[in-house]
């Protein structure tokens, strides 16, 4: 990987990509959902300030947790003067998401262990199936599948 002198204040969409890792199309994605943001050069090239690496190496360590993006933006909103977050950022931020990371956690444990409920039944109806029918509300009062009908709206 190349060598930035300091006196470089402004990464260009390549570069940004090469030192964080992103391909070039996610931080063009990235950009378009708010994530980060880009000043546009005479040429217009994108042209992206240095703290963008840790702005980009957040939201990359957010998803690969499962956190959405919808909800990454909301939490980089609320930094102030759009600031690039810092240690004490995710650990706030990491708290708030452990909650949601964890009822997930309990979810997939629960889908993995009726896993094998499921495999050869075919109609995947039993009275207790969580991957068709989490919540079961008509388990109780008759067996097989069924269709339900559509709500009008």
């Amino acid at each position: 990987m190349p060598q930035m002198s300091e006196e470089i204040h402004e990464l260009s969409v390549g570069q940004l990509s090469a030192r964080s890792g992103a391909a070039v199309s996610a931080l063009h994605f990235y950009e378009s959902k708010g994530l980060i943001s880009s000043r546009r050069t005479s040429g217009n090239q994108r042209r992206y300030t240095r703290d963008t690496l840790r702005r980009v190496a957040f939201v990359r360590a957010a998803q690969r947790v499962g956190i959405p993006l919808a909800t990454i933006r909301a939490a980089l909103s609320e930094l102030p003067e759009e600031r690039t977050p810092t240690r004490e950022d995710w650990a706030r931020l990491s708290e708030a998401w452990r909650a949601e990371l964890d009822e997930r956690i309990r979810q997939l444990n629960r889908l993995r262990d009726h896993l094998t409920d499921c495999i050869g039944c075919g109609c995947l109806s039993l009275d207790s199936c969580v991957l068709s029918n989490p919540h079961d509300a008509f388990g109780e009062r008759a067996v097989g599948s069924r269709l339900l009908p559509e709500r009008r709206r």
